[in-house]
């Protein structure tokens, strides 16, 4: 695993400026070396700026939309088209402003799908399709995703990945159901730290002083179970993208200036 790298900015609209235009350019290299990308979405409000933000950027035509997979981390347990799902989220920010082809926007499971209120099975659904789009040069049965992008929680979960819960445990399975998260909706579906790990590059993305302490905590050394981002890692590259709120609890030793 990749040690972490980090990207100081000095507010929440740069850093989701600047991660838009980084993104752009990943999405761009890996089409150019492999024919097509793949990328894992985040909510939250830091994951939607970033996406609002590569929606307003001119660059974004550099992109194939049509040669683009797109995932996403984890989704909350929801019908098909509520406003709190992270699908819909992205779907008003960027997704639907984009020619993207339908059969690659891999969204997660809806509660009023045909697993109805088992989330357990709409996790083996997912979990399915990740392995059925795996290939063998990937690295077991996820696909080697270009970029996952997390949101970093301010008692330090990613995805629906809470500190102490099951899922941060699980060790064998690529998606799971999640039931009795702290924050509403208690019941969502979430990729596990074995799958997340599978990324090329992850990358966590934290703005506000909301999430200073967690930050501090998961660059600290903590463990994984208790803190679910500091076992967010990708296999070649795990960045860290803040903006000066998010960073103010680390030593200034540990991270570059801010960038512009």
């Amino acid at each position: 695993m990749s040690t972490p790298q980090l990207v100081v900015h000095h507010d929440k609209e740069l850093m989701a400026q600047a991660a838009a235009a980084r993104l752009i350019t990943r999405i761009v290299d890996a089409q150019a070396s492999r024919g097509s990308a793949s990328v894992v979405l985040t909510g939250g409000r830091n994951g939607n700026g970033l996406l609002s933000a590569l929606a307003a950027a001119p660059a974004r035509d550099a992109i194939d939309w049509g040669r683009l997979d797109l995932w996403w981390g984890d989704e909350r347990y929801l019908p098909e088209g509520d406003p709190e799902r992270n699908v819909t989220q992205a779907r008003e920010a960027l997704l639907d402003a984009v020619p993207l082809d339908p059969e690659r926007v891999h969204a997660m499971p809806a509660s009023d799908g045909p697993h109805g209120t088992d989330v357990e099975a709409a996790a083996e659904a997912y979990a399915a399709e990740l392995a059925k789009a795996a290939g063998p040069e990937n690295h077991g049965p996820v696909p080697s995703f270009d970029v996952l992008m997390l949101g970093v929680g301010p008692d330090t979960h990613v995805a629906s990945l809470f500190p102490e819960l099951p899922a941060v445990r699980e060790t064998e399975r690529t998606v799971v159901g999640v039931h009795g998260a702290p924050k509403p909706p208690p019941t969502r579906v979430s990729l596990t730290l074995p799958a997340i790990r599978s990324a090329r590059e992850v990358w966590l993305l934290a703005a506000g002083e909301d999430k200073a302490q967690a930050v501090a905590i998961a660059l600290s050394g903590a463990g994984e179970v208790q803190a679910p981002a500091a076992g967010a890692r990708g296999r070649s590259r795990t960045l860290w993208l803040l903006d000066a709120a998010a960073a103010s609890q680390l030593p200034r030793s540990l991270y570059p200036p801010a960038s512009p």
